[in-house]
Formats: C-alpha cells, structure tokens, sequence
C-alpha cells in the first residue's frame, strides 16, 4: 500500500512479529513454558486482535478505487488500492464532510487512521480519520477551485466566446521556440494558408516564470497586430502543465482584445487556459488547422463564386440583349419616316387643297369685284343722267370716294395674295425646285431614304418626272465649290 508510516513504536509492537510467544487463557497470557497451550476461540482470536490494532495510528497513501457515498450511511466507505494490494476503509460522515474533499475513482489521497475489526464477520477495515489529496490528486483540485471560481464570474461561459476572423492577415503564436510544436504548427500554417503572416512570441512555457512569460507574450502579439492568437504547447504531466492553470493568465486571456485559440497538451488533457479561451482544440496542430482557411478549399470557393458571376452577368446580358431586339423590331423605331409617315401623308393633303383653293378663290373675288364696279358704275350713270342736282351730286361724291375705299382693301388683298403666293409649293416649283418621291409615295427628306437603283418620282412646276438614283451621299460629303 504504498508509503507506510506509523506512530506506533512500543515494545507491544512485537504482537505482529511473533504472535505464537504468547498464549491467552482466561484473561492470562503464560509462556510456552507454562504447560500445554490452549487453542483460542474465535472471538477470543478476533478480540485480541482488535485489541491489538485498536492503538496503533497509520497514515497511508493509496489511489481510490471504489466509492459508496450512499444518502441514510452514518459513514463513507471506499477503497484505496496500490500495485499489490487494496484495503476497504470507512470515514465517519462528519469527518468526511470537514475534509472538504469529494472522493472519486483515480484520485490519490493520504489518509490517516487504524485498523478496526467487524468480531460479527471477521472483516479487517481502515477506519479514517483525516484524508488529503497528494500529488496531482492535490493539483487537480486546485485546478477545479479555480475552475469553479472563473465559471462563477461568467469567464468560462460560452455566450462570451468571440468568433475567429474568417481570413486572418496576421496571426499570433504563443509557444516555447524549443521542440517540434511550434514546427509543426508553423509548417502547417504554411501549408493551409500560406497568405497569412505569423507574429512569433517564443517563451518559456514551463517553470516558475512561465504564467508571466505566457502573458507578455501575448500581449506582445496583440500590440504588434495579430487579429488571433495561437497559445500552444506539447503534451505532459500535469504538474508540467500547470503554468497554463495559472488565474492570471486566464484573467490576461479572458481580457485579450483579439480571440484566443488553445491547443495545449494531448486530447485528455484540460486546462483552466482552455476554458477561458475563445476556442479549444485538441492538440496544437489542430489549433492551427482552427485559424487558418484551407487555400485549396478557398481557391475552389473563388473559382465556383466567379463562375456565379458569369453565369448571372451572361444571363443579364441575354436579357437585355432580347428586350433591345424587341424595341428594335418596332416600326417607328427601325424606320422613323413609319412615325412621321401620318403626318407627312396629311400635309401633303392640306398643301394639295390649298394649291387648288387659293387660285379659285382669287378668280371669285375677282369676278365679284368685277360685277360690283359694273353694278355701280351703271348705277351711278343712271343717277348723274337724271336731273336731281342733289343725286348728281352724291354720285360726284361717291364716284370720288370709291378709289379711296377700295385702295385699302386693294392693298390688303394684295398682300395676302403675295404672302400665299409666296407659301405656296406651287410657286416653290416655279421657282425651279422639285418634290422628290419613292416607290412607296413617301416624300423623301434624308439621302438615308434611298440607295443607288431606287425608282424616284420627281414632281416639277408643269408635271412629273421618273428617275433612278445612281449615288446617294450627306451634304458634308459634297465637294467645295462649284462642280
């Protein structure tokens, strides 16, 4: 059972070396040479034995491997185990609850108390006293005290856990410059993600001055930029582990402005670093594989988003391609005399009817005028023959008032008639100009109207002429100067 050591160093301690020296019969014990000896009885046997053990005070150390905690028990009971041997023990509850300690299989604790005997069924037990935990028994409650303690304060609790940037630029590694860790994290940083620059802080990660270098580090890294940070080391002991239990380095990470990536130790193995820190992973290649985007997976992601884009960019193409084919279809867009054609056609009538109504209308004023001069020149020779002076004279009168009257109207119609003749296509083409027209009876305005063999229409002041056009160019083509 490990380390043994005992307080019990009197004379009576020989009980265990020699027991065949002494002899028990009715209360009195005789040497060998005191007669035959009787044989003891068996709680005769089992009382001396007890009275035996009842003063002798141990303290051992074993590993727990069974535990009855049971609600109703006046004790607990439990074993404690070495390589060659176990031994049942028993706590009394309220030793127990002072111990301040909840047992558990694995754990390895000292205890200290003496061996008791049940007289009813024989059987041999450790009664306890006081029990501890030794070794990393110790160390892993201090590390579930302060476990406790950081989960209280809300550290530890998953709501505060920041996300890790997708494509980091700089990336923060906190690790000892010593052994193969920090090279394979490096090489696989390398690897997966060669566009990212890492931000190196080697401290010791080990010792007495570790939880301090830890921090520097990582700060060193926030300061220089890192947008995450890699706190890594390789796996060992517990004990060898500790510098990542430390409270003020969990506080320093908890309160790093950036998110913190663990990969401490082997997969078993928990810290109090790693329940603080924005993610844990299980080892530190994982860590790295955590922060670090595949670049293959990141080049195919580019190359299916930029073929998305050309399909939708190509789509969008086609479409309108189609919607400007189908306005170009459109008759007044694809020729525009179609949009003007109503109008021209209407034109044409009006200018048609005005050349026709203009000369007809001057030939009855003209007839008018005619007979009005002739009604009143007959008039007036009819009064000026008569022998009424008073007649003859208002035919004096009026025969001198008539140029003057007309005169205005004269002038005025005149005019007009000037003005219309002057607006009048009819005059136009005595001037010498012409109206040229297509096959389709449309007026043509733009040398874009016909191509060199058309049939054209030509009408002149005194009929029409048929022509085929043999070039067609813009104005801005003519040559300077006369031909």
């Amino acid at each position: 059972m490990g380390r043994v050591s005992s307080s019990y160093d009197t004379p009576s301690a020989q009980v265990f070396e020699r027991p065949d020296a002494f002899t028990w019969d009715q209360g009195k014990a005789s040497g060998p040479d005191q007669g035959a000896r009787r044989p003891f009885s068996v709680t005769g046997a089992l009382g001396l034995a007890q009275k035996a053990l009842q003063d002798i005070t141990l303290t051992l150390v074993g590993e727990v491997s069974e535990v009855s905690a049971k609600a109703g028990y006046k004790a607990v009971y439990f074993t404690v185990k070495d390589e060659k041997s176990s031994l049942s023990c028993m706590m009394w509850n309220n030793r127990y609850k002072n111990a301040g300690i909840q047992l558990e299989v694995g754990m390895k604790v000292e205890l200290t108390g003496r061996f008791t005997l049940y007289a009813a069924r024989g059987t041999m037990s450790f009664d306890v006293f006081s029990v501890k935990l030794t070794g990393e028994g110790e160390l892993r409650m201090q590390i579930a005290r302060m476990m406790a303690k950081l989960a209280a304060e809300g550290l530890t609790a998953p709501e505060r856990k920041r996300p890790l940037p997708a494509y980091p630029q700089l990336i923060g590694l906190v690790t000892s410059p010593r052994g193969a860790t920090v090279h394979d994290v490096l090489r696989t940083l390398r690897h997966r993600y060669p566009y990212g620059r890492v931000l190196f802080a080697g401290v010791p990660v080990e010792g007495a001055g570790a939880p301090a270098a830890l921090i520097a580090g990582l700060e060193c890294v926030c300061q220089a930029g890192a947008e995450v940070v890699l706190l890594i080391r390789g796996g060992g002991s517990i004990e060898s582990l500790m510098p990542f239990n430390d409270e003020a380095l969990a506080r320093a990470i908890a309160a790093c402005p950036v998110p913190v990536v663990t990969g401490i130790g082997h997969e078993t193995d928990t810290t109090v670093a790693d329940l603080v820190a924005d993610l844990r992973t299980l080892t530190p290649t994982a860590a790295a594989t955590a922060v670090s985007p595949d670049s293959a997976a990141l080049q195919d992601q580019l190359a299916n988003t930029g073929r998305r884009m050309h399909d939708g960019l190509s789509r969008r193409l086609e479409r309108s391609r189609l919607i400007l084919e189908r306005y170009g279809e459109k008759p007044h867009l694809k020729d525009v005399s179609t949009l003007l054609s109503p109008l021209a056609l209407e034109l044409d009538g009006l200018q048609a009817r005005l050349s026709q109504a203009l000369p007809n209308r001057l030939q009855e004023d003209r007839s008018s005028v005619a007979l009005l001069r002739t009604r009143l020149s007959s008039a007036l020779s009819h009064a000026l023959d008569g022998p009424n002076s008073r007649c003859h004279e208002a035919a004096l009168r009026l025969s001198s008032l008539s140029p003057r009257l007309l005169d205005p109207h004269r002038r005025s119609l005149a005019t007009a008639a000037a003005q219309l003749e002057a607006l009048s296509p009819v005059a136009v083409l005595a001037r010498g100009y012409s109206i040229a027209r297509n096959d389709q009876g449309d007026v043509i305005r733009s040398v874009s109207q016909v191509n060199p063999g058309d049939q054209v229409r030509l009408r002149v002041s005194d009929g029409n002429v048929s022509a085929r056009v043999t070039s067609a160019r813009p104005a801005s083509d003519e040559p300077s100067g006369k031909e």
